[in-house]
């Protein structure tokens, strides 16, 4: 599958057909491949950003030379991206959500939480919740070949999964993916809502990718009214608010994009390889990732 044809990428599956009892540990829904499922292009209102903020173009000879890493850490191997799969409806996540916000704060990782919608039948809708959230973890369950979705679970840099994650386990997992060797240059330039991103393999042959913008709600406390966890009052971190697809790249050409963002929400550059499916594109390990600020 060409590289172009992954901008129809992670959103618009369909609802589960039936959730699964597990231990109080954690919360699970299934997922069947091959059912109900629908390509959406990122193109709708809300998930394909304006022409103007995704300007791409492959790099002149020696224009690489000129962009300058947003920091030392991101010039070496980046920050370690953990997406946590949550809800608000959903009576296990709280201890998970309390570990996220402690892993939060960590200056060599990048949290992002993502709300899932697929509990709010439960009597408490989540108001950060968003089906495209829940299509993202349903698309990492089919790149893994299974069968079933869990609340809480964490996804560290896009390829490993824990569910229910005790913190012992999370720290271990980051641990391993700061050994990783890079395989993406990434480097980041500008302020006040104007970047340059540079992008460069490391080793001169990667593989498709999809370039990722990524805005979030640094934090919030929830009084819970209902549902599962009526009566608790809960904080969340790093809320995502959006995520959006903003270019397509081969994974072997060094380019170059120029990003605009409005508004004063924090926002992060993630680049992900994308794998193909068996009638839709997943998503892979992430390749690398910086903030934009």
């Amino acid at each position: 599958m060409r590289a172009g044809s992954f901008t129809a990428i992670w959103i618009g599956m369909a609802a589960a057909l039936g959730s699964v009892g597990l231990p109080d540990c954690v919360r699970a829904e299934e997922v069947v491949p091959g059912t109900g499922v629908t390509l959406v292009p990122d193109a709708p209102p809300g998930m394909r950003q304006r022409v103007s903020e995704a300007m791409v173009q492959s790099m002149a000879p020696g224009a690489e030379a000129a962009a300058q890493p947003a920091s030392s850490e991101m010039a070496k191997s980046g920050p370690v991206v953990i997406e946590l799969f949550t809800s608000q409806g959903c009576s296990s996540c709280p201890p998970a959500d309390a570990l996220f916000e402690e892993i939060a704060e960590r200056p060599d990782v990048i949290a992002l939480a993502l709300h899932v919608d697929y509990w709010d039948y439960l009597g408490w809708k989540d108001p950060f919740g968003k089906p495209e959230f829940t299509a993202r973890q349903k698309a990492y369950a089919l790149a893994a070949g299974e069968r079933t979705v869990y609340t809480p679970q964490m996804i560290v840099e896009g390829r490993e999964a824990l569910v229910g994650p005790q913190r012992n386990d999370l720290i271990a997992a980051i641990a391993r993916e700061v050994e990783e060797a890079a395989q993406v240059d990434l480097t980041i330039t500008g302020q006040g809502g104007r970047y340059e991103v540079s992008l460069r393999p490391v080793d001169g042959a990667g593989e498709p990718a999809v370039v990722q913008v990524v805005r979030y709600q640094p934090r919030a406390t929830v009084d819970i009214l209902r549902g599962e966890n009526a009566g608790r009052t809960v904080i969340y971190s790093n809320i995502v608010t959006s995520w959006r697809s903003v270019a397509d790249w081969d994974g072997k050409t060094p380019t170059r994009l120029s990003i605009e963002l409005e508004g004063d929400s924090p926002a992060v550059l993630i680049v992900q390889a994308a794998r193909e499916g068996h009638s839709m594109p997943l998503p892979g390990p992430i390749l690398a990732a910086g903030r934009l600020d």
